[in-house]
C-alpha cells in the first residue's frame, strides 16, 4: 500500500532521517508499520531536531516539501494566498500516486487537503481531526469549514474521519476515536498517594495562551496562599516562557513553582507517577494526551470542561472539572483536599479507565482502518 500523509506539522530533515513533533510522529509510526511506501507532504523547517522530536520509522519514505502558510497578519496572509495554488497542485499530484490518503486536521494544510481529496472519491482515505469536534464549540472559521467538508458524505467519499468524543447526529463516516502513549507492558498499579502532606501538581504542554499555563500557576499560588502545602512542576516551552518566569520571580514563587522545560517521555512518566494532580485549564483540546497520561498512573486531572474532557473524567468522577475563573477553580479544588478517601477513589478510577487505552489496542484499531 502506498500511503500519503498531508499535514501542517513542520518537519526536520537531517541526512536520511525525517523528524517532527514526537507525539504526532509516534502515532504515525504505528500507522506506518502496516504500509509498504510512505509519502509525506508538509512544510520543512531548518531548526535542529530537539528533545521533543522523533524520527519516522520506515524503510521506504519520501518527503515532499511545501511552504507553510499563515494568516496572522496582512503580509503573511497575502504571501500565503500566493502560495496556495502551488500547494494545491503539489497535494493533487501526491494524491494521484498513492492508494491511501491520510489528512491531519485541523490546520491550513489540512484544509487544502480536504478540498483536494474531493477529486479522489474512489481512493481509500482517513482523516485524523485532532481538535475539538464538539458541534457547539466556538472555533475559527477555517476549522468549521474543515469539519463541514469532512462530514459531508457527498463531497467526502470513502473516508473515515477519526474524532475525539461521542457526539450526536453525526454522519456515518465520523468515527469516535482515541489516542495512546503507553503499552500494555507499561501498565502498573499506581502509587497510593498521601493527600495530607505535600501535594504535587504538574503541568505538561506548550506554554502558549491556549493552554492557560499562567492560570494554572495562579491557581497553585492561590492554594499556597490558603496555606496549602503545594508544589508545582511545569513541563514545556513556548511563547509564554519568559512571561511565566517573570511572574514567578515577581510574586516570589520560586519555592513553589518550577519551570522545567521540555523533557523526554521517561522524565514525564516518572513525574506523573509521583504527582497528585495534573492541571490543564486549556481553552480548547481534542483528546488531551497529558490528561490521559496522568490518569494512566493515577495522577488526578484538573481540567476545564472542553471537548471530550468531561467524558474522559466521567463528568467529575475520575477528575476535577473547573471553570477558567481563578477564585471558583481554587475553591473547588481546595474543597477536595479534606476528603482523602474521595481523592484515592478518584485516582483509582482514573487509572482503571486510562489503562484501557493502550498502544496495543490503538494499533489494532489502526490496522482495521487500513484494511477495511
Amino acid at each position: 500500500m502506498k500511503f500519503l500523509i498531508i499535514t501542517h506539522v513542520k518537519h526536520k530533515l537531517s541526512g536520511n532521517s525525517i523528524s517532527a513533533y514526537a507525539p504526532y510522529v509516534g502515532e504515525m509510526n504505528i500507522w506506518l508499520k502496516h504500509v509498504d511506501e510512505v509519502s509525506i507532504i508538509a512544510p520543512k523547517t531548518s531548526e535542529k531536531k530537539g528533545i521533543i522530536d522523533l524520527d519516522y520509522k520506515h524503510d521506504n519514505i519520501h518527503f515532499d516539501e511545501i511552504p507553510s502558510i499563515e494568516f496572522t497578519s496582512f503580509k503573511k496572509a497575502f504571501l500565503s494566498f500566493i502560495k496556495i495554488p502551488l500547494i494545491l497542485i503539489a497535494i493533487f499530484k501526491a494524491c494521484k500516486k498513492v492508494d491511501h490518503i491520510h489528512l491531519r486536521c485541523p490546520g491550513n494544510i489540512g484544509l487544502l487537503g480536504c478540498l483536494v481529496q474531493i477529486f479522489f472519491p474512489r481512493k481509500l482515505k482517513t482523516a485524523k481531526y485532532a481538535g475539538n469536534w464538539d458541534p457547539k464549540a466556538k472555533q475559527p472559521v477555517s476549522y468549521e469549514f474543515q469539519k463541514r467538508i469532512l462530514s459531508n458524505t457527498y463531497l467526502t467519499k470513502n473516508m473515515t474521519v477519526l474524532v475525539y468524543g461521542n457526539w450526536k447526529n453525526q454522519t456515518q463516516n465520523i468515527k469516535s476515536f482515541f489516542t495512546a502513549t503507553f503499552s500494555d507492558k507499561e501498565k502498573e498499579k499506581p502509587n497510593i498517594r498521601n493527600y495530607t502532606e505535600i501535594l504535587k501538581f504538574v503541568f505538561v504542554g506548550s506554554l502558549v495562551a491556549g493552554k492557560r499555563p499562567l492560570l494554572a500557576i495562579k491557581i497553585v499560588e492561590a492554594l499556597h496562599k490558603k496555606e496549602k502545602n503545594v508544589k508545582f512542576d511545569v513541563y514545556g516551552e513556548g511563547l509564554l516562557t519568559e512571561e511565566l518566569k517573570q511572574y514567578i520571580i515577581k510574586n516570589k514563587l520560586e519555592s513553589v513553582v518550577r519551570l522545567l522545560g521540555n523533557k523526554d517521555k521517561h522524565v514525564i512518566k516518572s513525574a506523573l507517577k509521583e504527582a497528585h494532580f495534573l492541571i490543564l485549564p486549556s481553552k480548547s483540546e481534542g483528546w488531551p494526551k497529558a490528561i490521559a497520561e496522568s490518569m494512566f498512573f493515577g495522577a488526578i486531572p484538573i481540567s476545564t470542561s472542553i471537548s471530550c474532557v468531561p467524558f474522559m473524567l466521567d463528568y467529575g468522577n475520575r477528575g476535577i472539572l473547573i471553570e477558567p475563573k481563578l477564585h471558583e477553580a481554587t475553591n473547588k479544588i481546595s474543597a477536595y483536599f479534606s476528603n482523602e478517601g474521595k481523592l484515592k477513589e478518584m485516582s483509582k478510577l482514573a487509572s482503571n479507565w486510562s489503562q484501557n487505552y493502550t498502544l496495543n489496542i490503538f494499533e489494532n484499531e489502526i490496522y482495521k482502518l487500513l484494511n477495511y
